[in-house]
């Protein structure tokens, strides 16, 4: 499926007031002084007890958004403190991730304790939560976040029973020439354009996505599972366009048809430095555009985060109730 967006995220782009954005920087000061490391259990306390201290016009932008993320699936917040000059170079590693506590990851951990709850999985970055998605030498043509060329569009980790609610994903820095999009399709949008015979198909279990290496071959193979589910009027959608084979011929129709559909209404921003881009995995997919790295420590940085609405679902791949999905 290609990238390709027909209209942009504008409607979808709440710029933060200036003032409100002082106080988040200085919310995130605090948090990010506090002791212990972005991962531990007492860090994520003191960030859910500092959500409920930032400003009012950002807590109800995101309590908005987890009540009804609207027909786009997406909101980008613009305007959020980062200043480039205090950044480090580029990580260019392969699994880079951020363990110490900074203000960017203090917003995207307090943001995601708006949202729900912190997840992470454990054979993904090792399990931690605030992670890095930077371009890697060697890596250009990978479908990954470690690739610089067309990210196709994607429900994040769609082989997972426990796949995240919510992708945060917070720009440090913009590419060189910054034409690196995020792109996004929502299944609200893309529903009317599909054919009966083609809702029909993708409600059933005739679908498979193939899970990365890192999480290895589940037993009996991958997992049937149907690319709709939910409420007819309001389904869910579960897909990977570079994972997700569909087992009869019917099948393989529908999920054209709804590549088509998804292209047709999918969107596109381009990120600033201080853009937070939050994607309703439920009903949102989302890729990236080209871009090229010069791999000289000003390249694209992007932080991420996931959220669970619901953490408790997952209780039975959690050790010790913590935010780690280990299988």
């Amino acid at each position: 499926m290609s990238n390709t967006a027909q209209a942009t995220l504008a409607e979808a782009v709440h710029t933060i007031p200036a003032a409100a954005a002082a106080e988040m920087a200085a919310a995130g000061r605090r948090l990010a002084s506090a002791a212990g490391l972005v991962d531990d259990s007492g860090w994520v306390a003191a960030a859910r007890a500092a959500w409920a201290e930032l400003p009012s016009v950002y807590r109800r932008e995101i309590s908005a958004f987890r009540r009804n993320s609207g027909p786009a699936g997406a909101l980008v917040l613009r305007g959020l403190p980062v200043d480039e000059r205090d950044l480090p170079v580029t990580p260019t590693v392969g699994g880079s991730v951020q363990r110490t506590a900074t203000v960017p990851a203090a917003f995207l951990v307090m943001t995601a304790c708006g949202l729900g709850d912190p997840a992470a999985f454990l054979p993904e970055k090792s399990g931690a939560l605030v992670q890095d998605v930077v371009p890697v030498p060697g890596q250009e043509y990978f479908q990954g976040n470690a690739g610089s060329v067309d990210l196709m569009m994607h429900n994040e980790n769609a082989f997972h029973e426990h796949r995240p609610d919510y992708v945060l994903l917070f720009c440090l820095r913009p590419d060189h020439e910054e034409v690196a999009g995020l792109s996004t399709a929502s299944i609200r949008e893309a529903l009317p354009r599909l054919s009966d015979r083609a809702r029909e198909a993708l409600w059933q279990p005739d679908f498979s996505t193939q899970p990365p290496p890192s999480f290895g071959s589940p037993d009996g193979g991958p997992v049937r599972h149907s690319v709709l589910s939910g409420t007819p009027e309001d389904p869910d959608v579960q897909v990977d366009f570079a994972a997700t084979s569909a087992l009869t011929p019917v099948g393989g129709e529908a999920l054209a048809e709804l590549s088509d559909a998804l292209v047709a209404v999918a969107r596109t921003v381009r990120l600033r430095a201080g853009d937070l881009a939050i994607v309703d995995n439920r009903v949102c997919l989302h890729g990236r555009t080209a871009f090229r790295p010069r791999y000289d420590g000003r390249d694209r940085w992007v932080q991420r985060t996931f959220a669970l609405a619901d953490l408790r679902r997952s209780r039975s791949h959690r050790a010790d109730d913590g935010y780690v999905i280990v299988r």
